[in-house]
């Protein structure tokens, strides 16, 4: 049950009330960033609110047992508040929303936590945007637990996959030499890497206008004079400049055969390479298999 402070509680009841709306935007990285609706700026809770931001709610409903309720802010990009490169660069994806009702003539005292939600979906348009805001109950109808499959469900390199990226090669840094297009780019400093070495990797940016951004390599060629050609699977959300510092580590395809031959790590493979398919429960016995419950792979 929610308590609402005795001072706020009072001021509600007088009938002629001066509340406000404010939001706190948390990000992953841990900026915090605070809004209000109010014309002047509100401090409390540690956060300062800044008024002018151009944020406005639009309906919200909840929902009794554990539904997921949404709703949505909208609002103006600021050069002193948010960004579009910031918004386009993935920065607030995931970030925590906390709404806030203020008596704006007392907010330390008089102010109360509607809400906990998380941004979701994010639409830009023109000099605007509208982002979605997701209930952390959200997050029970995703899947959870491991998947009964064939291929591996671990992260390369993570506590149970054991291998280690910083062993021959497998994690390179260079710089950004060229931009070819938005899902392509030259990067130097690579000098022996073989066609196919960064293919399924990660390329992270540790400088420049999409620092700390982490993308999915689709292929790489291999090294001509130390360069490497890169190809991502999605476009780069800003244009990064000539000597932007980059960190590329190898992929893997999750398949018992590559952990085997690639990483020699087929003790830690996560999957479970020996599941009969869909074909084997409508197949019948014939003198062309032995079905002795024998290891089929070493």
């Amino acid at each position: 049950m929610r308590r609402i402070p005795e001072a706020l509680a009072a001021h509600i009841a007088t009938g002629e009330t001066t509340l406000c709306r404010a939001w706190r935007v948390t990000r992953a990285d841990g900026a915090a960033l605070g809004f209000t609706e109010h014309d002047q700026v509100l401090a409390f809770d540690g956060t300062v609110f800044e008024p002018a931001s151009g944020f406005a709610a639009s309906e919200a409903r909840g929902a009794s047992g554990l539904a997921a309720p949404g709703a949505e802010i909208e609002g103006g990009f600021s050069s002193d508040a948010i960004t579009e490169a910031d918004l386009a660069s993935g920065r607030y994806d995931g970030a925590r929303v906390e709404l806030f009702l203020v008596n704006w003539q007392a907010p330390e005292e008089q102010h109360l936590l509607l809400s906990v939600q998380e941004i979701g979906e994010v639409r830009r348009a023109g000099g605007s945007f509208s982002a979605e805001l997701r209930s952390v109950a959200h997050r029970l109808q995703q899947p959870q637990g491991r998947i009964y499959n064939r291929r591996c469900d671990a992260d390369l390199g993570d506590g149970r996959c054991g291998v280690d990226l910083g062993f021959a090669g497998r994690r390179r840094s260079g710089q950004v030499a060229e931009v070819i297009s938005a899902d392509r780019l030259k990067v130097s400093g690579l000098a022996g890497a073989a066609e196919g070495h960064f293919r399924l990797g990660h390329l992270r940016f540790d400088g420049g206008v999409l620092s700390g951004r982490r993308f999915a390599i689709e292929d790489s060629v291999a090294a001509v004079d130390g360069v490497v050609e890169i190809g991502l699977w999605l476009p780069l959300e800003a244009v990064p400049a000539p000597g932007d510092a980059v960190t590329l580590t190898v992929g893997c395809d999750k398949s018992f055969s590559t952990c085997r031959a690639k990483f020699a790590n087929q003790r830690n493979f996560q999957g479970f390479p020996h599941m009969p398919g869909s074909d084997f429960a409508y197949s019948y016995v014939s003198g062309a298999s032995t079905h002795d419950g024998g290891v089929l792979y070493e």
